[in-house]
């Protein structure tokens, strides 16, 4: 009987994992650098849906000292999402605060006691940065090396509707893929017949960038409150896709092979 590679996966969350990156990272804490090295490894421990950051501890440029306090509480059972705070560790090892130019980031590194990782101390993403992966800042979260993401055009005619009243209409949209996410398909903005107001919302996302988020207003009146994102200036695997705007179907009626 097959089984589908994502199942695979899911089945491995429960163990310890690795994977050397053979990229050059860096990352900052108080304006300077204090780590850069080309001896990167993606770590997810058991449980952990995301991986993160293990680099050799001579490359960490900042203190290690034992952590002071024992860190969080890891949660009963089930997958760990990136609500679960660095702290909580699920396989063993010693946490560790790290300090430089005078801040001390707590249980901000974490050496395990696996041997396969021996000489590696794992690293809280958010109490350092900005980070870079060669020269391209890093957001949001460690990147998964085998996250993909794929940007293809697209002749599907895409109808997006508020209250009945068309918001966009367009047969040359972009096609996203990515890794355990639904398709998205991003609209031309010249094909948008609404008016969009820019909120203050942005979120980050490791491999496509900073999203700004758009209020949709029709010509009647209806309003969707940040009802479409996109990414002005995004990173180069949907770079082609700057400045087109992705509708959620969640807030307007979007419809894919809509009829001309």
């Amino acid at each position: 009987m097959a089984t589908r590679q994502q199942q695979v996966l899911a089945d491995a969350t429960g163990t310890l994992r690795f994977e050397p990156l053979g990229k050059r990272v860096r990352a900052a804490l108080a304006g300077g650098v204090v780590v850069d090295t080309t001896g990167s490894v993606a770590v997810w421990e058991p449980r952990r849906f995301l991986c993160q950051y293990a680099v050799p501890e001579g490359d960490v440029r900042a203190e290690l000292s034992p952590a002071r306090d024992a860190g969080a509480d890891v949660p009963g059972d089930g997958l760990l999402g990136p609500d679960v705070p660095f702290t909580a560790h699920t396989t063993p090892g010693t946490s560790l605060d790290l300090s430089a130019a005078g801040v001390v980031r707590p249980g901000a590194a974490f050496r395990p006691d696996d041997p396969d990782l021996a000489g590696l101390v794992l690293l809280d993403f958010d109490a350092l940065g900005p980070w870079w992966h060669e020269d391209e800042e890093n957001v949001g979260h460690p990147r998964d090396p085998f996250h993909r993401v794929d940007t293809l055009p697209s002749s599907r005619r895409v109808r997006v509707t508020l209250d009945g009243e068309v918001v966009a209409e367009s047969t040359r949209p972009l096609a996203v893929f990515e890794t355990q996410l639904p398709p998205r398909l991003y609209l031309p903005r010249a094909d948008v017949v609404a008016d969009l107001d820019p909120t203050g919302t942005r979120t980050a996302c490791p491999y496509k960038g900073w999203a700004s988020y758009w209020t949709v207003r029709t010509a009647s009146g209806a309003v969707a409150e940040e009802a479409a994102w996109s990414y002005e200036t995004p990173l180069h695997d949907v770079a082609a896709a700057a400045g087109y705007l992705c509708f959620d179907g969640s807030r307007v009626d979007v419809v894919v092979d809509a009829p001309a």
